[in-house]
């Protein structure tokens, strides 16, 4: 279901089963695609695979700007290098060089080539920006760059910062920046990049860990005061920066979720989330005012109104058919609405259309869908509303609060989420 769409991809010499995958980014707010659909380096998934030829770079020569060596190394373009600027008259230039062993994958909002993964700002609510709308995005042209171990056990690590189509980092006099003990310099972006490893990996038991930022040379920090302050956090020694199953990685106006390779094999499949759909419409649900039955349209439905959709009370999960009860108005003006009183228990709440979470990768466990998010009415399985109802997400530049992984609405209520009570046929 999901195309590679990467060149330079191995594959694996021990069987035929294709290219060795590292792992996968998911972007949170798609539910299985782009709002607009998935095109090229541009989609809500990215995977990534061994190359054919290793293309990871490592730290070697420190320069001092003055130096021919230094200027050198800038303007040759087969020559990676990381420039921080601590003055008008002083620069440092950090040579990196080729490393067999690894293999670098580029993630940020420009189409240039050097960038693997093309990431553009989310929009609540699963939507894209309206056509012409210019919106002032703050996700880095160049964000931050993963390098993975060509062998086993495959690790991946992450930091801030993307190489341009010259191979150079640049660190402007503004950008956060020092000198480490051993000599080697480092630094922030802008906006930086924060990264959320979960506790007991990405299952039924996770629970969220803390947010961190992850510096150009991969150190992990405590967050800064605001989000691009100059002012860098406290080094947090005893982390590091290698990504685990469900590591979150917020790249400021939009979030990835990384699975591994292994993750995602214990992971349901799309297949799954269709036959868990059927199983959920074969039980006939029924509308307790219509008494007419009702049915989850198909996942490749996943965006328009059915006249038989679900739709649920969030204040208690009572599951009817869209109804005017209380003389109301149509479907489309009704999803805007804010409250209305559930006739079968006088509860007010949202009263919104249900829809199933199409996206298999933000799932904890392969369980049937029985709770909604509130208030967007997305369904999926209980512990899987359970753990994303409890991580805070970053929102813009100073805020965090918890969100539905398939849309990024931001979650309301008392636990962020709902079980839903479905009522059988009378028959």
């Amino acid at each position: 279901m999901f195309s590679l769409g990467q060149e330079n991809i191995s594959t694996s010499p021990a069987s035929t089963k294709g290219p060795v995958k590292y792992g996968e980014l998911i972007v949170l707010g798609c539910n299985g695609s782009l709002p607009n659909g998935d095109k090229g380096r541009r989609k809500s998934r990215f995977a990534l695979c061994r190359r054919n030829k290793a293309n990871g770079v490592k730290p070697s020569t420190v320069h001092s700007s003055c130096t021919p060596q230094a200027a050198k190394a800038i303007s040759n373009k087969e020559q990676h290098s990381i420039s921080y600027t601590l003055s008008r008259a002083q620069t440092i230039v950090v040579e990196y060089t080729h490393d067999g062993n690894t293999d670098m994958f580029q993630i940020g909002r420009s189409t240039e080539n050097p960038i693997d993964f093309v990431v553009t700002d989310t929009v609540p609510g699963g939507q894209s920006h309206a056509d012409g709308q210019t919106v002032q995005s703050t996700i880095s042209r160049f964000a931050c760059r993963i390098i993975c171990q060509r062998t086993p056990p495959y690790s991946a690590r992450i930091y801030a910062a993307g190489f341009d189509a010259s191979k150079n980092i640049f660190l402007g006099e503004k950008a956060a920046k020092w000198r480490m003990q051993d000599g080697q310099m480092d630094g922030l972006t802008t906006n930086g990049v924060l990264v959320m490893h979960p506790r007991h990996g990405f299952s039924q038991n996770s629970k969220p860990g803390l947010w961190r930022e992850i510096s150009v040379c991969g150190n992990v920090f405590m967050l800064r005061e605001t989000r691009s302050s100059q002012q860098r956090g406290k080094m947090v020694d005893s982390e590091c920066n290698e990504l685990v199953d469900g590591s979150l990685i917020d790249l400021c106006g939009a979030t990835l979720l990384w699975r591994t390779a292994e993750g995602l094999a214990h992971t349901p499949t799309v297949k799954h989330l269709e036959a868990l759909r059927q199983e959920l419409n074969a039980g006939r649900p029924q509308c307790p005012v219509g008494f007419n039955t009702l049915a989850f349209p198909s996942l490749r439905r996943k965006d328009v109104l059915d006249e038989k959709q679900p739709w649920a009370y969030l204040r208690c999960g009572h599951v009817h058919g869209y109804h005017g009860w209380g003389g109301r108005r149509n479907p489309e003006v009704e999803a805007e609405c804010q409250e209305r009183e559930c006739p079968m228990c006088r509860a007010r709440g949202p009263y919104v259309p249900l829809w199933l979470g199409c996206e298999a990768g933000f799932y904890v466990d392969a369980e049937p869908p029985t709770h909604a998010f509130v208030p967007c009415g997305h369904v999926c399985s209980e512990k899987t509303t359970a753990y994303w109802s409890e991580i805070s997400l970053p929102h813009g530049t100073h805020t965090f609060h918890a969100a539905c992984p398939f849309c990024i609405q931001p979650l309301s209520g008392e636990t962020g989420c709902i079980r839903l009570i479905f009522q059988s046929p009378l028959d």
